[in-house]
């Protein structure tokens, strides 16, 4: 199609823009649920399970690898509101597993289970390392995310590995001529004289607090949807039956509300998840320019510069209707993660109190008699590490916002913001991934939370059997007919012991 018969008709725009996510989307879910269903969504909860030595069939196999990249690049393409963290860390992890394998047959220290943990936390390491080129911080998330007891041991190895990943991913985006040279993935350029004052220290310290509760309601919605769609009703037993339909419906509604000429165009539903972090972390102040001729190198930024409607009101309904897409979409049985989408939101909800405290103090901040304007883009920085650290219950998400950024001018802000959003989330709501173990029942031991630290003091001694009767080929009468008398007719009560 002639890109010029586009313009001016709206009908076939509206087409182009949704027929493209649709196709990749259903093609993703087909092509998934035909060649391996265990790489629909994050992986890491598995990978989680897995690591407490469960032994899941087929989730660390070349069938889910293929599946998982080919599924992984339609669902990206598609554009709707998912992220690539957790396939990531799947992808990197089956990798290590094929690898391990592989090297048994040379040395048999790879045939050791604990060998073989050792190197499957090394690729969690690796796939965060090489998703946003961030080694230090993907070290730190993967042993956060995945691992209770930590061995000291693999700290070098996956520094050595996870650096060497996020070097390979950064050269090949220069040869691809999508970097000049290797910098970091959405370089800021704050002042870093005097980035920020104390006196905004309290903005940032509510920050971390609203992040830590729309991070638990963000697990919640998250968890209710996907319990909607498994409760045992006619519609869902029709959607099992035509698997395609729940997909399509999602990708349907999400592209036509971000369709630009549309009610898009009051949320920047134009820019892609790149544009979007870009735009929000610059060093412009919106509110400022509204209303005035965009000035130079304002960029894609401009999106967000409706001209009837108020930035503010453009980054609220950018935050809410991301939000529940965000919810929705990654429940789609399509390979996908939750890292991304919410570290947007984050930084949306950021980039609107950094607008209004500069709406607030227009004129700046006076310090030492010098007169300091606000940055909202580093408040937008703040937001996404905070809720991205609600989410996932981390700390770590600070470093990697360090390393995306290239900058660690919000340090101290960033950290109080992580650390509220943590201990804030963490007395609400479970982490996302271990929300959706629960969900999927999988059998493993989550962390007992604030309120349930008494029963660390519970031994096993406290609610074993201690009196075990038992039964033998020397049993008598008497001590047979005592075992099947209450309280011991239970079978949990007695044994079978077998002679020779």
């Amino acid at each position: 199609m002639d890109p010029r018969e586009l313009r001016g008709n709206i009908p076939l725009q509206y087409l182009a823009w949704v027929a493209y996510p649709l196709i990749f989307v259903l093609f993703a879910s087909l092509f998934c649920h035909l060649v391996s269903p265990q790489a629909i969504g994050s992986g890491i909860p598995e990978l989680k399970t897995i690591l407490r030595g469960v032994v899941l069939k087929e989730y660390l196999t070349l069938k889910a690898f293929i599946a998982k990249v080919i599924g992984l690049t339609a669902a990206l393409g598609s554009g709707m509101p998912v992220g690539k963290e957790g396939p990531f860390v799947h992808i990197a992890s089956i990798c290590a597993a094929v690898l391990s394998r592989f090297m048994s047959f040379f040395s048999g220290v790879y045939q050791n289970p604990y060998c073989y943990t050792d190197i499957l936390t090394v690729g969690c390491a690796v796939g965060v390392g090489c998703c946003f080129g961030t080694p230090l911080g993907g070290v730190l998330f993967s042993i956060e995310v995945t691992s209770t007891y930590f061995a000291v041991r693999n700290y070098w190895r996956g520094y050595f590995a996870a650096t060497f990943s996020a070097f390979i991913f950064r050269v090949l985006s220069v040869f691809n001529k999508d970097a000049v040279t290797i910098t970091a993935l959405f370089r800021t350029n704050f002042r870093m004289d005097f980035p920020f004052d104390l006196q905004e220290l309290p903005a940032f310290a509510i920050i971390g607090i609203s992040c830590g509760f729309l991070g638990a309601f963000f697990v919640y919605l998250n968890r209710q949807v996907v319990l909607f769609m498994r409760r045992p009703n006619a519609m869902t037993r029709f959607l099992i039956k035509h698997r395609l339909i729940f997909p399509a419906v999602v990708t349907l509604v999400i592209a036509s509300l971000t369709f630009p000429p549309g009610f898009g165009q009051f949320m920047a539903g134009e820019l892609m998840p790149r544009e979007c972090i870009n735009s929000l972390f610059d060093n412009f102040t919106w509110t400022k320019i509204w209303g005035s001729p965009p000035p130079v190198g304002l960029g894609r930024s401009a999106a967000w510069l409706h001209p009837d409607v108020s930035v503010f009101v453009v980054l609220l309904l950018f935050f809410v209707m991301k939000f529940w897409m965000s919810a929705v979409a990654t429940t789609m049985p399509i390979p996908s993660g939750a890292f991304m989408p919410v570290f947007i939101l984050g930084a949306a909800f950021g980039r609107l109190v950094g607008e209004i405290m500069a709406t607030l103090f227009p004129h700046g901040i006076v310090f030492d008699g010098i007169l300091y304007r606000i940055i909202p883009g580093g408040y937008a920085v703040i937001g996404a590490a905070a809720l991205t650290g609600a989410v996932t219950h981390t700390v770590s998400t600070a470093v990697i916002c360090f390393e995306l950024t290239g900058q660690i001018s919000h340090i101290l802000p960033m950290m109080v913001a992580v650390i509220l959003a943590n201990m804030v989330a963490q007395g609400l709501q479970p982490s996302l991934y271990d929300s959706i173990i629960q969900v999927k029942k999988l059998p493993y031991l989550p962390e007992l939370g604030f309120g349930h630290m008494s029963q660390y003091n519970i031994f096993v001694e406290n609610i074993m059997v201690r009196k075990v009767k038992f039964i033998s080929s020397q049993s008598t009468y008497r001590e047979v007919n005592t075992c099947w008398t209450p309280p011991h007719s239970k079978p949990s009560h007695w044994w079978t012991q077998k002679t020779p």
